[in-house]
């Protein structure tokens, strides 16, 4: 049995538990976690390498954007760079991960583990698991993070182990970690090392991110480029929750902006987007010139104070701080990413600017004296929140134009 030593197991100390926290409304602000992030205090700048024999290389500090996790491609075999780069250019896809993925047998059920590169799977990760550099550098030593709605299916033993597998010689792995996952992907994560060392076939699952598109609509193009003998699975919550599309769903406002939204109906398509009542969206939504970006379509209850902020953008003499190509938008009605829940763009109320330079989880590159002209009349900024989305600007409260 491999197993690490009682002496390396004993160096790593309460294992880290990194909780998720509810958030109301945007995944992009969370509330602040009712508990410390680790069970043992304030995480590490650095773990312990637990397990030598089968470490790669720690990760750094988190880079890059976080992705969602739309779209599950497997197959038997390793995915060939080839289709990777074909997927990777698809019209709708934002980001790719390519992992290796097995069920192993557990007290007598079967149960999904990934063996992945924890620097860049990470940001496929939920945002309190992806920022937590401790979690990573405990994958990158030897160990296993585990889902912690998923640890009744991995029961670990006195001193920390997991045995993966039946026999009584199979793979036994310390625990970490218990760190939340991609919903519906896998209940434990090891490294690659641990992957090989198991028998995984090395790449042959690919995490596919569709946040700019409906999921369904990539499904056949990748179908197309990987063939039959590779599934493609949705992952994103409107296929795990089920949603009747036939239901009518309501939104309840309330608050200062209540005014905006009103009584909002909608139905769940099916494929992450969401049809608003005909007679709200003729009612609310209007296209509309404004300085700067030209032609938006956004709500009609906005558009005054949205005008009125970058007029007083263009009257400062800031008008090339806002780059109208990298406008992304205003009314998008679908669901939040990997939620069921409504984003203010399902409402009209909210403008993503200058998306290059200000991607979520980053400080952004946004001009200091925009973003105060912005909140003088009316608007939140997502830089200011806990997970930030910099490009992120949305009415708080109603602000008419004298």
């Amino acid at each position: 049995m491999r197993q690490v030593s009682m002496r390396a197991a004993a160096a790593i100390g309460t294992v880290l538990v990194v909780t998720l926290a509810a958030c109301a409304g945007e995944p992009s602000k969370p509330a602040s976690p009712s508990g410390s992030p680790s069970a043992s205090g304030p995480a590490k700048s650095e773990s312990p390498v637990a397990d030598p024999s089968h470490a790669v290389e720690m990760p750094g500090k988190r880079e890059g954007t976080l992705h969602s996790t739309d779209l599950l491609i497997l197959s038997e075999d390793t995915l060939s760079s080839g289709d990777v780069k074909k997927i990777r250019g698809l019209d709708g896809v934002s980001g790719v991960e390519q992992i290796s993925m097995a069920q192993v047998s557990v007290e007598g059920r079967l149960v999904k583990v990934v063996a992945v590169d924890p620097s860049t799977y990470r940001n496929f990760a939920p945002f309190q698991s992806a920022d937590s550099d401790e979690v990573w550098q405990r994958v990158a030593g030897g160990e296993m993070a585990i889902d912690p709605e998923r640890q009744d299916e991995l029961p670990a033993d006195k001193d920390g182990f997991v045995r993966l597998g039946s026999k009584k010689d199979a793979t036994s792995v310390h625990v970490g970690a218990y760190a939340p996952q991609p919903p519906g992907l896998t209940a434990a994560v090891v490294n690659d090392k641990w992957g090989e060392e198991m028998g995984m076939e090395k790449g042959n699952a690919l995490i596919v991110s569709t946040a700019a598109v409906a999921p369904n609509r990539v499904v056949a193009p990748i179908q197309k480029v990987v063939g039959s003998d590779a599934s493609v699975q949705r992952l994103d919550v409107v296929a795990r929750a089920g949603l009747d599309p036939n239901a009518p769903q309501k939104a309840y406002v309330v608050g200062t902006v209540a005014e905006a939204v009103g009584n909002y109906t909608y139905r769940a398509n099916g494929d992450g987007t969401i049809t608003p009542a005909s007679s709200w969206v003729s009612s609310h939504i209007v296209t509309a010139q404004v300085p700067i970006l030209g032609s938006v379509t956004c709500n009609k209850v906005m558009i005054p104070q949205l005008r009125a902020a970058l007029q007083e953008v263009v009257d400062r003499g800031l008008s090339k701080k806002i780059i109208p190509s990298q406008y992304a938008g205003c009314y998008y009605p679908r669901f939040i990413a990997n939620t069921t829940q409504l984003s203010n763009h399902a409402f009209g109320t909210a403008v993503d600017l200058n998306t290059a330079g200000n991607q979520r989880g980053t400080v952004g590159e946004m001009d200091r004296t925009v973003v105060a002209i912005f909140e003088r009349w009316g608007f939140t900024w997502g830089g200011n929140w806990r997970w930030t989305d910099p490009m992120h600007f949305e009415m708080n409260r109603i602000v008419k134009p004298g």
